[in-house]
């Protein structure tokens, strides 16, 4: 038995009320914010509740925020740390960076 949510999809959704893209996982809400500022998407809040983290769920709503980013053709602004340092690990998205 593992807790790691890369053995099974996450169910993400794109909140578009609130600007955010969430997940429910154990009844706790995971999310990452964003703001948008013309062509740019501005991340600027990465949210994992202490009682589901350690399982990937911060990277995997990044890689989806980041994706969604590459498929409507926009440019980032990594605010959130953990944006700007996962986009480091994956030199991929660099390119969405300005």
């Amino acid at each position: 038995m593992s807790n790691n949510t890369k053995d099974n999809a996450l169910d993400i959704t794109h909140n578009l009320n609130k600007h955010r893209f969430e997940t429910n996982i154990d009844g706790e809400l995971a999310y990452i914010s964003y703001q948008k500022q013309g062509d740019y998407l501005v991340y600027d809040h990465t949210i994992v509740p202490d009682a589901i983290g350690g399982r990937g769920i911060g990277s995997a709503l990044v890689e989806h925020a980041l994706n969604y980013a590459q498929d409507e053709q926009k440019k980032v602004i990594p605010q959130c740390p953990f944006v700007a340092s996962y986009i480091e690990k994956h030199p991929k998205y660099k390119e969405l960076t300005h």
